[in-house]
């Protein structure tokens, strides 16, 4: 079986997810699902159809979170150290053409959240900055063409 590595939050997250599903959107969809029976002839029934999917769609992902979930490796990053970009690490870059700052969070592919700053450790900018350490300048292709950053700092916390 597949490990996946993932951050002990991210596991959280997802653990979370799993257990609302399961207490909370399941039961919901099979009252759905059951009400709208009661309406009468299926095969016109919008809601029963639009129910059924809602369904479909929620033991799937409650398929695919039970098997990430049974396949994660946490790692710790407040037990890694270094200078080196690794899982985990917290990395300051600066964009050498538009001077703006960011500050990234290496993850796992399944708690990758480009909103709350973590990236995915297989994303094309977390390849470029594995091994690297702060000062190194990276270059990361991008559909506008390639972007380099440099490396301000990189800690684990």
């Amino acid at each position: 079986m597949q490990k996946f590595p993932m951050t002990g939050s991210g596991l959280q997250r997802l653990e979370d997810e799993l257990r609302m599903l399961k207490s909370i959107e399941r039961p919901a969809i099979i009252r759905a699902i059951a009400e709208a029976r009661s309406h009468g002839d299926l095969s016109e029934n919008a809601e029963y159809h639009a129910a059924r999917e809602r369904q479909s769609f929620i033991e799937g992902r409650i398929a695919e979170l039970e098997e990430i979930v049974s396949a994660a490796e946490v790692i710790d990053p407040a037990s890694l150290s270094g200078a080196h970009v690794k899982f985990g690490a917290h990395v300051r870059l600066v964009d050498e053409e538009t001077e703006q700052e960011s500050l990234y969070q290496i993850v796992g592919v399944h708690e990758a959240d480009i909103k709350e700053k973590r990236i995915s450790i297989s994303s094309p900018l977390a390849k470029a900055l594995i091994g690297k350490k702060a000062g190194d300048t990276v270059s990361v292709p991008a559909p506008g063409g390639d972007r380099s950053y440099e490396i301000l700092a990189v800690d684990y916390r």
